[in-house]
């Protein structure tokens, strides 16, 4: 499974691995894929360090990459205290009302929470490139699209490829006039922020788009014989994220998670602005149904429903309350049956892409090369 880009950026596999696990991400590169750790979790440069070092340690000198959360616009002299300061009283009491209705208990004196969506701020992200450019990652992605310029310039300098993830053929073409190296093509499948057109659709309409860009197909991705179709639509590789949330290398935190994970159909995600504030496909649950239900007060816009729902996250997942315990996952998770290894997911996408290769073959009356 090899193209110019997988060649470029000399892995094996053109299998491009998104996670927020640094085992993950290094089990991924040294299966011969491409590791990308995402970095919005890390709001202190010191965590995000330890775990880039213990990555570089264990990533058996293959290449890797980060993932990042930032605007391409800057926004002057406004904190998280001042963004907090905007949610009105009445979501704040309804995430109130909503956490006791299911007995969710108050976290413990002292007990921070652990989930907060500040990463999309600009201050933060900067600091994780500052950490980041100092060890030899191959690739910068942006999951809000194309970073600011001198971003893109300061990345460039240190022979760094930069990728940013689009959900539509316009937003591509912005990309690839901001100097974007990799265009990643975020189908509607995808776990996460995504948008609303399919990836057997969007795949063919990015690669044309931006030609000769590289383009990596994402979204609902998880078998070889679909990686196979994503080279044959022109994509150069694969963008994965939901199907390592279950591999044995992940550190979910929950098992409640994991087994809703395995326990859940391909029908059983919903693109929802729950969590964030932008439509994110996430576990449905009946938390997403209570952010959905048309006697509440809806969502806030991004990123005032992040911080608000920031706390009531943290403690849904500490006490595990398994009625609003949810996670960000794709559609593929109805593949996603049982606990494997990187390794083995590495074994069967590779099996099902020749499989499939044979296929075509066959039908197209070519005889297999011995």
């Amino acid at each position: 499974m090899q193209t110019e880009l997988s060649k470029e950026l000399g892995v094996e596999h053109a299998i491009f691995g998104f996670t927020p696990f640094p085992a993950v991400a290094a089990a991924i590169s040294r299966a011969g894929g491409f590791g990308v750790l995402g970095a919005v979790r890390y709001t202190a440069p010191a965590d995000l360090e330890r775990d880039l070092d213990w990555i570089e340690a264990n990533v058996d000198g293959r290449p890797y990459g980060l993932d990042v959360v930032m605007p391409a616009k800057k926004v002057e002299g406004v904190s998280e205290a001042d963004v907090e300061a905007m949610i009105p009283e009445g979501h704040r009491q309804y995430v109130k009302d909503t956490l006791a209705k299911y007995g969710v208990p108050e976290l413990a004196e002292g007990d921070a929470a652990g989930w907060r969506i500040t990463g999309w701020m600009e201050q933060v992200a900067r600091g994780q490139l500052d950490v980041a450019f100092g060890y030899p990652i191959k690739l910068l992605a942006n999951a809000l699209g194309s970073p600011p310029a001198d971003v893109v310039a300061r990345a460039h300098a240190r022979g760094v490829l930069v990728a940013a993830l689009a959900g539509s053929a316009r937003h591509a073409r912005k990309h690839a006039e901001a100097g974007i190296d990799i265009v990643v093509a975020q189908g509607y499948e995808a776990g996460g922020h995504t948008g609303e057109i399919a990836s057997m659709v969007l795949t063919p309409e990015v690669v044309d788009a931006v030609d000769p860009l590289p383009v990596l197909a994402a979204g609902g991705i998880g078998s070889g014989q679909q990686v196979a179709a994503a080279l044959s639509l022109g994509a150069q590789g694969v963008w994965l994220g939901s199907v390592w949330l279950t591999v044995t290398e992940a550190d979910m935190h929950s098992p409640a998670v994991t087994r809703k994970l395995l326990a859940a159909g391909s029908g059983d995600t919903v693109r929802s602005r729950a969590l964030t504030g932008k439509p994110a496909r996430q576990l449905r649950t009946e938390w997403t149904d209570a952010w959905d239900d048309p006697d509440g007060p809806g969502t806030l816009p991004m990123p005032l429903q992040g911080l608000l729902v920031a706390d009531a996250v943290s403690r849904i997942q500490k006490y595990e309350v398994e009625p609003l315990l949810g996670t960000p996952v794709g559609q593929i998770v109805g593949r996603m049956n049982s606990e494997r290894a990187v390794q083995e997911v590495f074994d069967d996408l590779t099996r099902g892409f020749e499989r499939a290769v044979d296929r075509i073959n066959r039908i197209a009356g070519r005889e297999e090369q011995a």
